[in-house]
């Protein structure tokens, strides 16, 4: 096996093993050879924990994937044009023997442009921060003692348009400092790290999480009874009722329980409020649909109203449903309601943090609107079911 790939398997594994680094089929991965002539890079929508020698990695020539970022006309495309264009670019620039279908990396031409190993998460504890109104000021107040500060990278739509402002911050960090950022920290999405060795770039990602993770202060919980199966069962028979009625989509229900998150949320007065507010990020969008539905009963028409309103609105039906008192449930097929779970406990760690630095700093409408609509999201998706 070429050294490239196995380095590209053995940071997908450590790193994607851990549910509080990424969920699902999100973050990506990347190792150029020492040639400096090709790029292996995690497929689109494969989970990085699942990694291997025969499935998801495709190897790719680097120069054909630079010439996207440094095609100006690009940028002037309508985004509808733009991302199916760079999606067949990246595939032409494939050169290796997967015949599967799976598809590089969306963010493929963004990893052409860092160093040679590169590492891009999802981490809760940076989460709170980046999808908080005063996560940055509280980023950099934890930083500030480094020698060279990591990158903060507003919010820039995922794919062509991220790739292309990262490149011109890296290009003018690097202008500034002499050398390309380590780190990188993605307003409303997660990080980056780069570094020229695979040891560096996982001490990266462990010194970021625990430094995050130095001012999370725990919250507690009193200890909540399990609900009864009739309970459950009612509950779950209410929300597949309403989902059908909303929808017409026959989905099962499940419980996923009350773990420490879910437990401690369900206790807290803002509750409602905090669920209130759209997805935290791309992969919460696409994946559970947005944020979860926070319910104080199970009825099964004020669900249907509630869903029924979502979709009048433009958003996509929830899939997720914290009941208060119960626990959390998810309408959705058998392989990717635990995705959803996964992504929705996540997402309620996230916004308990966040609404201590200043409040929740969702995805606004338009950005919603070029996720909903970006069928290489769709693909992702479809490769996590």
């Amino acid at each position: 096996m070429d050294k490239a790939l196995a380095d590209l398997i053995k940071i997908s594994n450590t790193t994607g093993k851990d549910s509080s680094l990424v969920a699902g089929g999100g973050g990506n991965t990347s190792v150029k050879t020492d040639d400096g002539k090709f790029m292996y890079i995690k497929a689109s929508g494969t989970a990085l924990k699942d990694m291997s020698s025969k499935i998801g990695w495709r190897r790719m020539r680097l120069e054909p994937v630079l010439s996207i970022i440094r095609d100006n006309t690009l940028a002037k495309l309508d985004a509808s044009v733009r991302e199916p264009e760079v999606v067949d670019r990246l595939l032409l620039a494939c050169d290796d023997n997967v015949t599967s279908g799976a598809r590089p990396s969306v963010e493929s031409h963004l990893h052409a442009c860092l160093d040679k190993y590169v590492i891009h998460l999802h981490p809760l504890v940076l989460a709170a921060y980046v999808s908080a109104k005063n996560g940055r000021a509280r980023l950099e107040k934890l930083f500030e003692g480094e020698k060279l500060l990591p990158l903060w990278v507003p919010y820039a739509d995922p794919g062509f348009m991220l790739a292309k402002k990262i490149a011109g911050l890296v290009d003018k960090y690097q202008k500034q400092h002499g050398k390309k950022p380590a780190v990188m920290l993605l307003q409303k999405h997660g990080l980056f790290v780069t570094a020229g060795t695979t040891d560096a770039a996982l001490r990266l990602v462990r010194k970021v999480i625990k430094t995050c993770r130095s001012q999370l202060k725990p919250f507690k919980a009193r200890k909540i009874k399990f609900p009864s199966k009739e309970k459950i069962s009612r509950a779950s028979k209410s929300i597949h009722q309403a989902v059908l009625d909303a929808t017409g989509r026959n989905v099962p229900v499940n419980f996923y329980g009350a773990d420490e998150n879910v437990a401690v949320f369900m206790q807290r007065k803002d509750a409602k409020k905090l669920l209130a507010t759209p997805a935290l990020n791309p992969d919460e969008l696409v994946y559970a649909n947005g944020s979860a539905m926070w319910l104080e009963k199970c009825d099964s028409k004020i669900i249907s109203r509630k869903l029924k309103s979502l979709i009048a609105r433009g958003q996509k039906p929830a899939a997720a449903f914290v009941i208060k008192g119960l626990g959390l449930f998810v309408a959705a097929n058998e392989k990717t309601a635990p995705v959803i779970a996964e992504i929705t406990t996540g997402s309620l760690f996230v916004r308990m943090h966040a609404q201590r630095f200043g409040g929740i700093k969702p995805l606004n409408k338009r950005q919603q609107d070029f996720i909903n609509n970006w069928e290489a999201e769709a693909f992702r998706k479809q490769q996590a079911g």
